[in-house]
Order: C-alpha cells, then structure tokens, then sequence
C-alpha cells in the first residue's frame, strides 16, 4: 500500500512532551506523537520513517476523549484526538530538545 507522501506529511501534528513522554521515552525507546484522527499505523510508521530518517519497531495507537468543560451555566466538550506511541528500533533516537535555545 502506497500512500501519497503529501498525506504523510498531513499525519504527524506535534510532539506530545510531558513528563509522562519523557519516562516513557527513557523507559521504552517510544516516541509520542499527536497525529491526525484518521491517521493509520501504516501511515504513522511511514511519516515517521520519512520525517525523521529513523527506523520504527512497532506503533500503539490512542485515542484520548475530549474533556467536558463548563463555560457559567453551559457545558461544552473539547475536541478529541488521537495519540501515537512509536516504538524505534534500539539505537535509533529522535531528539526534539536540540536546536531550540534554552
């Protein structure tokens, strides 16, 4: 299966860094990422492979409910989305902290 590499770059949206991320980054050699809500694990291994230039084991996909919110007397919902958990190869390693000044 071929995916077009305009779709590819559409799927990645953001790094998720929290410190959750980052013990299970230490911990497991996984990398999380927001992805879109249609986003498939085929097509997040294959963006990830082709962003990063790095090879990926195996990918674990969430979907994480948006929280209720109340605004006075009215309830609303934020947006849900979905969370990528990627799994690199042993020796493979993306670093997001490098080049942004401190």
């Amino acid at each position: 299966m071929s995916v077009s590499q305009e779709r590819l770059l559409q799927v990645l949206l953001a790094p998720q860094i929290s410190e959750k991320a980052t013990a299970v980054a230490e911990k497991n050699e996984q990398v999380i990422f927001r992805v879109a809500s249609d986003a498939t694990k085929p097509e997040i291994k294959a963006a990830v492979e082709l962003l990063f230039k790095v090879q990926v084991e195996s990918v674990q996909v969430l979907n994480v409910k948006g929280k209720t919110k109340r605004f006075g007397r009215t309830t609303g919902q934020r947006k849900g989305w979905k969370k990528a958990f990627v799994c690199l190869k042993p020796g493979q390693e993306i670093n997001f902290v490098e080049g942004g000044a401190a």
